[in-house]
């Protein structure tokens, strides 16, 4: 199993954009970030066979979180605002692709949590089924 976090805001995969040259994926710059902050933690080969991918993505709590003394007893701890959980799960998928498997075919099963933090990031667990 590999298991890593990520620092840092989750972000969601953006649609594809048509350009004055053809179609253009506007998440590109973000994915490539995200790769080399994961890459680290890659396996020594692709992943050609079914694996599960379970993820936690943190969100940044709002200001209405906190009092003078710290945070509110009564604040929420599951996000549930945009972005979409499917988004977040499509740009990780994809901006691992072909580093830590060889298409994000062989995600079998995926799960994705959302939740509040005061430090934002993205936690992940890869393991073969």
């Amino acid at each position: 199993m590999i298991s890593f976090t990520i620092w840092g805001d989750p972000k969601a995969q953006k649609r594809h954009a048509k350009g004055r040259w053809g179609n253009y994926d506007p998440s590109a710059g973000d994915k490539d970030n995200f790769l080399a902050k994961a890459i680290e933690n890659r396996p020594p080969t692709p992943f050609d066979f079914p694996v599960s991918v379970n993820i936690v993505a943190y969100f940044s709590r709002p200001k209405r979180h906190y009092t003078k003394k710290g945070l509110r007893p009564d604040a929420e701890t599951w996000y549930s605002s945009k972005p979409d959980a499917d988004n977040v799960i499509k740009f990780i998928l994809d901006a691992l692709n072909g580093i830590f498997w060889k298409d994000d075919s062989v995600v079998s099963h995926v799960s994705l949590s959302k939740k509040y933090s005061q430090v934002p990031c993205i936690y992940m667990e890869i393991e073969k089924l």
